[in-house]
């Protein structure tokens, strides 16, 4: 098990609720409405506040993603799941919610966790334009090309 990471975290709202992991080795930590929001049935979103700001190190970004237990009971999830929290950015967190039930509305309230929070190493890739790319035994056979599609 490595060291833990420091996470510095600053509450803009009164009544945020600083983020947790449920159980002690959990890779994420819940995340946590400040805000009421309606997410409408068959594909209503909301952008929902947590009232906090956090500081990623550098070297790491922050994985904004569902919680399984919301999606598979009433299908909510993250819209641009995982969003993406980069080391620079110190404004609020607040997360981008789907309803994907084609028939209920989903209503989310201070103190509801909402998502979880990750953080991972980021390896910063250096950009190499080049006149051609080396062979690989797939080539360019993308989508489907492993059987997923049939």
């Amino acid at each position: 098990m490595h060291a833990p990471v420091e996470l510095r975290m600053r509450r803009l709202h009164p009544d945020a609720v600083l983020p947790s992991r449920a159980h002690p080795a959990d890779a994420g930590l819940d995340l946590v409405a400040v805000e009421h929001a309606t997410l409408a049935p068959g594909g209503g979103r909301a952008l929902v506040g947590t009232g906090i700001s956090v500081e990623i190190p550098e070297g790491y970004a922050g994985l904004v993603c569902p919680r399984s237990g919301l999606a598979i009971t009433h299908g909510i999830s993250v819209v641009n799941g995982p969003g993406v929290i980069d080391a620079g950015y110190r404004g609020e967190l607040r997360v981008v919610l789907l309803n994907t039930d084609p028939t209920e509305a989903f209503e989310i309230a201070p103190g509801d966790r909402i998502a979880q929070l990750v953080l991972t190493p980021v390896l910063l890739a250096q950009v190499a334009e080049v006149e051609e790319l080396a062979a690989a035994s797939r080539g360019d056979a993308g989508f489907g090309s492993t059987g997923g599609f049939g």
